[in-house]
């Protein structure tokens, strides 16, 4: 496997945003999503195990990261815009979309809004949608409070707080230090955004055969497994065993395996090349 290469894409919009690539250019495209103010880092143990038959892609979305960072534009849908303007970009006309956690919300936009951009989509740790989840609502009492700089304590906390057992402190270490390159502006105005989206008629657009990869130690999105499974037209389900959330954070090796077995299914030769 080649290392990984740090890019910069610049969308027609005129973002700019930083990616991370690996894998054979000319392999099946994978664009991976990351979540809430995260940014591509959060895949780099995926991405470093990545087979060479995938293309491996990681945007850092805006707002997050190294990215641009507009005043507004931090809804779902948008973010979900973007990441389209991201394949038109690098010249890639249609991919495998896998995103994690709320990352996996702006996927299904992605695949439900252009659905011919996407050969297959994996969700990842993926809520049906947030406005249902308590845990989210006591957050956005404390996140809607917060001002710059922000507090590394509290940072860790809420990084802590998304990583299953067994991610290595080094690694979270990393992810913190992502995570505090987040002005607090857009902290709250990506998890408003989220909190006030409805997915549900865009994920019956989906025709992407899908992929749901969860552990059933995840309480804050069990019960959403099932919603997703019946509002995607085409979707499947594997369960982690003792696994809570974030499994590709513990268990990337297991989350290729399955991606690779999925792949080989769900995606024909000439699916997923490059424009």
């Amino acid at each position: 496997m080649d290392a990984v290469r740090i890019r910069t894409a610049t969308l027609g919009s005129g973002l700019t945003l930083p990616y991370a690539e690996t894998g054979d250019p000319a392999g099946t495209p994978v664009v991976f999503v990351h979540a809430y103010v995260e940014s591509w880092r959060y895949f780099d143990r995926v991405l470093r195990s990545l087979p060479a038959p995938l293309h491996g892609y990681a945007p850092t979305q805006r707002g997050h990261g190294d990215a641009d960072r507009p005043p507004e534009g931090y809804s779902p849908e948008e973010l979900a815009t973007d990441m389209v303007g991201f394949l038109d970009a690098v010249g890639v006309e249609r991919a495998v979309f896998v995103g994690s956690s709320s990352g996996g919300l702006v996927s299904q936009f992605i695949a439900g809004s252009a659905p011919e951009r996407v050969s297959a989509l994996v969700l990842i740790s993926t809520p049906a949608t947030l406005s249902d989840k308590p845990a989210l609502a006591e957050a956005w009492k404390e996140i809607s409070a917060l001002e710059d700089p922000l507090d590394r304590a509290f940072v860790r906390e809420f990084v802590r707080g998304t990583c299953p057992e067994g991610v290595p402190e080094e690694f979270v270490d990393v992810l913190v230090g992502e995570s505090l390159k987040v002005p607090a502006q857009i902290w709250k105005a990506t998890l408003r955004g989220l909190i006030d989206a409805d997915p549900t008629a865009i994920r019956g657009r989906i025709t992407a055969p899908t992929l749901l990869i969860s552990g059933d130690q995840d309480a804050f999105v069990s019960s959403d497994q099932s919603v997703l499974l019946h509002g995607i037209p085409d979707a499947r389900h594997v369960l982690y065993s003792g696994v809570g959330h974030a499994v590709h954070l513990a268990h990337p090796d297991r989350v290729i395996e399955d991606l690779v077995t999925f792949l080989a299914k769900a995606v024909h030769p000439g699916d997923s090349e490059p424009g």
